[in-house]
């Protein structure tokens, strides 16, 4: 899978970076901070930001294995990545994640459910 998305230019290869590997886990800890309080407020942006925590965690793992996503589909690429990593199940429920995330943030207000978020 990896060299798949090397070639066809989604990722690139890079010196492992712990630094980055930090600040993308400081990120996880912030969005999973701040999701609590969202929750009360709105769930679109609860599931919005919990997508971006797991997104960020996928980052930190591209890094610390001496990758990055090139900003082509970069959200998709970050997941098909990490099909080398996570079981299926959970890949199939990131790429529902990703989908549903979309559709709340550009097309439908309100479609995440309290149970969603």
């Amino acid at each position: 899978m990896i060299k798949d998305l090397l070639k066809k230019g989604f990722i690139k290869k890079i010196e492992p970076n712990f630094i980055q590997v930090n600040k993308s886990l400081e990120l996880v800890e912030r969005d999973l901070k701040v999701v609590k309080t969202m929750l009360i407020e709105n769930n679109d942006w609860a599931y919005n930001i919990s997508y971006n925590s797991i997104l960020q965690a996928i980052k930190a793992l591209m890094f610390s294995k001496g990758y990055r996503t090139s900003h082509i589909n970069s959200h998709v690429s970050a997941i098909e990545f990490a099909k080398d990593f996570l079981d299926k199940s959970d890949i199939i429920y990131l790429n529902r994640m990703r989908r549903k995330r979309h559709k709340a943030v550009y097309e439908t207000s309100g479609s995440v459910t309290n149970i969603e978020a």
